[in-house]
């Protein structure tokens, strides 16, 4: 079986495990993760913070922008170049106002000041599923991948998770980037961890 394939049938098999989840576990899950993500000190650090947005499926980040906002810190969320394939960080001040949905399914805002990846100091990076070693399993578009490849970005990157989305093994090809960190709302692994300098 090629890479490919096992890549396709690893990610039908965590569609089917996240469409699984109740609406009311989501949230429960999702609050226990996002508080967790709260106690990092990386987190702290952070000035600017990137977010993704949810699907109905996926872990809720709503709770860590509030959370970033109390704390004075900007939030970012991607914006899609379908395009040229690539997304770019834009600030929002509101997880309601100034949408709209692109793609498949991917809210994203309207408009929004577009922020240089080097001032990124923290991201949240989504996935079908983790391995217990810092790589992950995307929706196949390889997005995050070349955000995390760009020699500017220099912040940490934190993958967002139910616990039941990580696997003991992945494929990985070698444009794959680890994360510096996963958390899930049963705990937290750190891979390539740095405290943000100042």
């Amino acid at each position: 079986m090629s890479h490919l394939d096992g890549k396709a049938a690893i990610r039908r098999t965590l569609r089917e495990k996240l469409a699984a989840i109740s609406a009311e576990q989501r949230h429960t899950l999702s609050q226990t993760a996002c508080n967790l993500v709260t106690t990092l000190p990386e987190f702290h650090q952070a000035n600017t913070v990137m977010l993704f947005l949810s699907t109905p499926h996926e872990i809720d980040t709503a709770s860590l922008a509030i959370k970033c906002w109390q704390e004075g810190k900007t939030v970012l969320v991607p914006k899609v170049s379908w395009e040229q394939r690539r997304m770019l960080p834009v600030e929002i001040n509101s997880l309601q106002t100034n949408m709209t949905v692109t793609g498949p399914g991917v809210r994203e805002p309207v408009g929004g000041k577009p922020v240089p990846v080097q001032f990124v100091d923290f991201v949240i990076v989504p996935g079908l599923g983790f391995s217990n070693t810092g790589y992950r399993i995307g929706r196949g578009m390889g997005f995050y991948d070349r955000f995390l490849a760009q020699s500017e970005f220099i912040g940490i990157s934190c993958g967002l998770a139910f616990e039941d989305q990580i696997l003991p093994d992945l494929p990985v090809l070698d444009h794959d980037v680890p994360l510096s960190m996963l958390v899930t709302n049963q705990g937290i692994r750190r891979f390539a961890s740095k405290l943000i300098q100042s």
